[in-house]
């Protein structure tokens, strides 16, 4: 069966970002090799078809783990980055000599948290990637889990991958895991579980859906990769959970068939600098406005004043990226500062007439300027 908005999704998708999870490419002897082979074939057609993929993977801890005959769960972080470091090596040779058989390259890039917090990195990443996708080749990407820390994580890769869709700017993201999708309780908890086909928007209810409960090799569960998709969305990309063992899972899906859950994309959505500022860099601070400050950014697309900020928290830098929050305490926008904690401080409430009086010198009149600021219109920042 085809649907008008799935239709619609797949018609125009010419870049196609892919995640595949540790449950999807795992088996009882490790690494399935045969699941590895299917999907790689399958992302061939796809290019065959003159698309384009990029396939952000899991599965190197769980190959480092098998390979030194680990049943247990892994404990601690040394632990789980030795496994990454033995796992990666032979993750990366197994696409590639699957890929090898389709006469096609493939790319390894490995990344932390910090990789994409700097600005000159993200665009590097950017430039890189481009040029892999122009030369025919498949990047194949991971968090580099064996000098991660949890200040660079990025916590599991359905993050990863909804910060590599906006990087790429994919056309749709299609997160492979283990469930055929998002149903509206834990089907492992409740035959009465029904899934969900279509997600038009991401509400409370939808986010009460999602268990956090992970695979047992895996890092993220449902709620993982539905606050993924709540980021992907915000960018305009379409994003599909579906089920990747089963043979044909991509192409069914990009032929426009009802398999998993689609989330369709947000109508007002950011673009890819107010994307990096509102899910990328982490907050430092937190800045309270007042009603008029709240209403000029959001209804009148304003830069912040001074004025408008009625109390500081937190500590932070030039350049630091800050939520502003209103007087309830809803995010109202993020960005990045021209003034410092202290500073604002001893400038909140006041006209910029009167910052070079207080301060001594005046390098802005705005504490956050418009371009780099990313605006909550529909609570897409409350949990950034």
């Amino acid at each position: 069966m085809i649907s008008e908005e799935r239709k619609a999704v797949v018609s125009n998708v010419r870049k196609v970002l892919i995640k595949i999870g540790t449950g999807v490419l795992t088996g009882k002897e490790g690494l399935d090799l045969g699941i590895i082979d299917q999907l790689v074939e399958e992302v061939a057609g796809l290019k065959k078809r003159g698309m384009h993929a990029v396939i952000v993977t899991s599965g190197a801890i769980a190959s480092g783990r098998h390979r030194m005959g680990i049943t247990r769960k892994l404990r601690s972080m040394p632990e789980k980055q030795a496994a990454a470091a033995i796992g990666q090596g032979r993750l990366m040779r197994i696409y590639s000599n699957s890929f090898g058989k389709h006469g096609i390259f493939v790319a390894q890039m490995l990344l932390t948290m910090s990789d994409l917090t700097d600005r000159q990195r993200f665009i590097n990443i950017r430039n890189t990637l481009t040029k892999l996708i122009e030369w025919g080749v498949v990047p194949i990407i991971n968090e580099n889990d064996t000098v991660s820390v949890d200040e660079i994580k990025f916590g599991d890769n359905d993050h990863l991958a909804a910060m590599m869709a906006n990087i790429i700017e994919a056309d749709l993201l299609i997160n492979l895991t283990n469930t055929d999708g998002l149903y509206d309780r834990n089907p492992k908890e409740s035959r009465k579980a029904r899934q969900i086909k279509l997600v038009r928007e991401i509400t409370d209810e939808i986010e009460a859906a999602a268990t956090a409960e992970a695979d047992p090799v895996g890092m993220g569960g449902m709620k993982s990769k539905v606050m993924a998709a709540k980021k992907v969305t915000a960018c305009g990309i379409p994003y599909i959970i579906a089920g990747g063992k089963k043979k044909g899972v991509l192409n069914d899906i990009l032929s426009g068939k009802e398999i998993g859950t689609l989330f369709l994309p947000m109508t007002d959505c950011l673009n890819s600098r107010e994307y990096w500022i509102a899910f990328t860099l982490r907050s430092r601070g937190k800045l309270i406005l007042d009603d008029g400050a709240k209403s000029a950014i959001i209804d009148r697309g304003k830069s912040l004043l001074p004025s408008g900020i009625t109390e500081v928290e937190g500590e932070f830098s030039v350049g630091d990226p800050v939520i502003c929050l209103d007087r309830e305490g809803i995010p109202v926008a993020k960005g990045l500062v021209n003034y410092s904690s202290e500073e604002i401080k001893k400038i909140q409430g006041l006209k910029t007439s009167k910052i070079e009086q207080v301060l001594g010198y005046k390098h802005y009149d705005e504490v956050i300027h418009r371009d780099n600021m990313a605006v909550s219109r529909d609570k897409r920042l409350r949990k950034a």
